[in-house]
Formats: structure tokens, C-alpha cells, sequence
């Protein structure tokens, strides 16, 4: 073989291995591509999985939310109504229970205002000392056989109370057939001659009593009682209600100096010059105005006890405090 002939020999082989190597790198490229093909279709397929996955779960969860919702709704209606019924099954019981009791009071209320049981076979009158049982019993217009319930206490008080004497009143029932009529009654204090007698009054001023008889009481003079306008179970006016005052204060210090007792009069028609008189010792005193009260019957006490016996004047009208100096005049 020569050597042109070797050397186009090997050119030709060498012509087909590159043939052969493109080749083969052409299906190497090929195969490359077609795994990194298969690669991303299977990352795809996960990442589409994933998605999918995903999603699913998302609607799960929003599934399951909407269910615990219509669940919670559910047994929130179901909780509402079940309440309901149970408000109302209280409210029937406490309607029921209510009338019940409703029923028990009315059937006692009627009882105790038809039976026998409860009918009146005492009345007992209490607390009183001017006022005889037999009159407070017969202002209260009860009786005994009238039943214990039927009548109104305010009504009682207010007849009893008619009375000029009677203050207040207190009616209670001792069951099953006792009524207590308790009374507190108003002091006679003082006397106001009127006409031919005297009007009774207490230290609040209401007039008591008219009659002919005096009472061991001072006699208050100077007031503003007028015919017209005396009725018992009134009381004095505010211009004679302020001379009482006065007059109570005196008497009150005259207690102090057991002076009280020998009071038989006080006349307060001046009221710069109160005076007083004193039977038993036969004298009258005159006082002056309401200041000084307590130095002013000091001096009382001491001119009486140096001059018993003596009917005369005791003047002690002034300002003892400044230079006035009480002095007694025996009555010539």
C-alpha cells in the first residue's frame, strides 16, 4: 500500500469518527434534554402536588371551619332555645308557686273574717287616768261579738282621739279575740278663767276642758281668749301660745326654789311686767320681764322667808344685775 493510500485511509477513518462522535454527542444532548425534561415535568407534577395538597388542606380547614361555625350556630340556636324553655318553666313554677300563696292568703283572709274564732270578747283600754274605759270604749265605737279584722285602726284612733284629752292612740290586735286600745293623754297645767269658770289647758296649749270648777293649777291671766272662738280640742293662738312659754319658764325656775306649789296665779297681759300672785303667802310679786328669772327668784325666796306672815308686794321688776334692789312693801 502506498502512502497516499494510507493517508486517505486514515483520513477516512478519521472522517468517521467524528461522524460517530457528533453523533453520539448529539444523543447525548438529546437525552440530556430529555431527562431535564422529564426532571421539570416531574418537579411539575410535585410542585402541582403541592398545590393541590395545599389547596386541599386550605378547603379542609375552611371546611371544617364553616362546619365548627354551623356547629356553633347550631348549639347556640340549640342553647337559646333550651334557656328559653327553662325562663319559662321558671316563670310558670313562679306563677304557680305565687298563686298558690295568693290562694292561701285569700282563703285565711276569708277565715279569719268569717269565723267565729276570731270575734271580739274583750276590749281592754290601757295607760288611762282621766279618761274613764267606759268613755275611750264608746268613742272607738267597737264592740264585743264584731269580728277582729273588720274594722280600721286609723278609724279607731282618730274616734278616740276626738277627745280633747286623748293625744295618741294605739290599737292592737291579741289574737284570737283581744283588742288593746292604748292611750296617751294631755296633762291639765294651767286655768284660764272664762265667764263664770275656767278653761283647762296643757303645756302645749290645747284647751281640754271647760268647766266651773277650778283646778290646783295656777291661773294664767292676760291672754286673748275670745267666746267666739273657744272650742275644745283647739288650741291657744300664736300670741298666747308665746305668753305660755313664758309662763312655763317661770314656773319651771319656781320649781327650782320649790316655789311652784304656791303659785296661784300668773298674769301676763304686759309682757315687760309679768307678775305673779301667792295665796298662801299673801302676796304678789311682781316679776318684770322673763331675763334674770333664776337671780330674780332668789331673791323671792329670801324676801318671803323674812317676811311671812305679811301680806304685801314683792317688787323684783328691775335689772337686778344693775343696781336694783328687790325690796318687799307690806300692804297698809
Amino acid at each position: 500500500m502506498t502512502e497516499k493510500q494510507r493517508e486517505n485511509l486514515d483520513n477516512m477513518f478519521k472522517k468517521n469518527n467524528n461522524i460517530d462522535i457528533r453523533q453520539i454527542e448529539k444523543e447525548e444532548r438529546k437525552k440530556s434534554k430529555e431527562r431535564e425534561k422529564r426532571i421539570r415535568e416531574r418537579k411539575q407534577i410535585i410542585q402541582n402536588n403541592d398545590r393541590f395538597n395545599n389547596e386541599t388542606e386550605t378547603v379542609i380547614k375552611m371546611t371544617n371551619r364553616n362546619n365548627q361555625k354551623i356547629k356553633s350556630e347550631k348549639e347556640q340556636i340549640i342553647e337559646k332555645a333550651q334557656k328559653r324553655i327553662k325562663n319559662k318553666k321558671k316563670r310558670i313554677n313562679r306563677i304557680l308557686k305565687w298563686t298558690s300563696v295568693l290562694a292561701i292568703i285569700i282563703g285565711g283572709i276569708v277565715f279569719a273574717l268569717v269565723s267565729p274564732i276570731f270575734n271580739i270578747q274583750e276590749i281592754k283600754v290601757v295607760n288611762n287616768e282621766l279618761i274613764n274605759e267606759e268613755t275611750i270604749k264608746s268613742l272607738s265605737e267597737l264592740s264585743v261579738g264584731e269580728n277582729l279584722f273588720r274594722f280600721n285602726t286609723k278609724k279607731i284612733s282618730k274616734n278616740v282621739k276626738s277627745n280633747a284629752y286623748i293625744e295618741s292612740v294605739k290599737i292592737q290586735r291579741i289574737l284570737p279575740n283581744k283588742i288593746q286600745i292604748e292611750v296617751q293623754e294631755r296633762k291639765r297645767e294651767f286655768n284660764i278663767e272664762f265667764l263664770n269658770g275656767y278653761i283647762y289647758i296643757n303645756k302645749q296649749g290645747y284647751i281640754l276642758e271647760i268647766s266651773n270648777e277650778k283646778l290646783d293649777k295656777p291661773i294664767i291671766q292676760g291672754v286673748s281668749i275670745q267666746d267666739e272662738n273657744v272650742e275644745v280640742g283647739s288650741r291657744l293662738n300664736s300670741e298666747d301660745l308665746e305668753k305660755l312659754e313664758d309662763v312655763i319658764q317661770i314656773i319651771d325656775i319656781c320649781k327650782n326654789y320649790e316655789l311652784d306649789t304656791k303659785v296661784t296665779s300668773i298674769d301676763v297681759t304686759d309682757k315687760n311686767e309679768y307678775s305673779m300672785y301667792m295665796e298662801t303667802e299673801k302676796k304678789t310679786i311682781y316679776i318684770g320681764d322673763n331675763t334674770n328669772l333664776s337671780t330674780k327668784m332668789l331673791y323671792i325666796q329670801a324676801i318671803l322667808e323674812k317676811n311671812q306672815d305679811k301680806e304685801g308686794y314683792i317688787y323684783v321688776n328691775g335689772d337686778v344685775n344693775n343696781n336694783f334692789k328687790p325690796r318687799f312693801r307690806e300692804k297698809v
